[in-house]
């Protein structure tokens, strides 16, 4: 039998074992995209059922409700532009602003992707064995970080438990 060691960590571990589960997916659906010769990134999805979605948007606007931090999404779209899927442009009253588009080479392709994700979407279901339960955990977690980070969390306890 094999030793996982993050296994046997529980939920000390919880942050790489919730790494792990995301890479091993992630990795899989890039060996997907691959063998059929598909050139998207698997953490894409997210911008374009958003654009798909929402039409041009800021790319702060982008941002908020993928919870994620600007940064990563400037990355994430200066990629998605240069395989041709994006077009940005300033916007006309905010110069500072980049305004994210869907070319006509991303909206061709997105019965394609939609059937991928489908797909996706199913497997992930098949592993879950139709339990969406894991969801609500999930919620419950991302909801406590929300109220109070994990930073203040953790910096509470280690300060209350001095070195002995």
């Amino acid at each position: 039998m094999d030793f996982d060691f993050i296994k046997e960590l529980g939920y000390k571990a919880l942050d790489s074992r919730l790494k792990r589960i995301s890479d091993r997916m992630s990795h899989d659906v890039r060996k997907l995209y691959k063998e059929i010769d598909i050139d998207v990134e698997p953490n894409w999805y997210l911008v374009f059922m958003l654009l798909q979605k929402n039409g041009a948007m800021a790319i702060v606007d982008i941002a908020e409700p993928l919870g994620y931090a600007h940064p990563s999404v400037v990355v994430i779209v200066k990629k998605m532009e240069e395989k041709g899927y994006l077009r940005m442009k300033k916007d006309r009253a905010d110069k500072r602003k980049q305004i994210v588009s869907l070319t006509e080479k991303a909206v061709k392709m997105l019965p394609q992707l939609e059937h991928l994700w489908d797909s996706c979407e199913k497997a992930i279901l098949e592993v879950l064995s139709d339990d969406l339960g894991i969801l609500a955990y999930l919620d419950g977690i991302d909801a406590a970080l929300k109220n109070r980070s994990f930073h203040d969390r953790f910096k509470e306890n280690y300060l209350k438990s001095p070195i002995s």
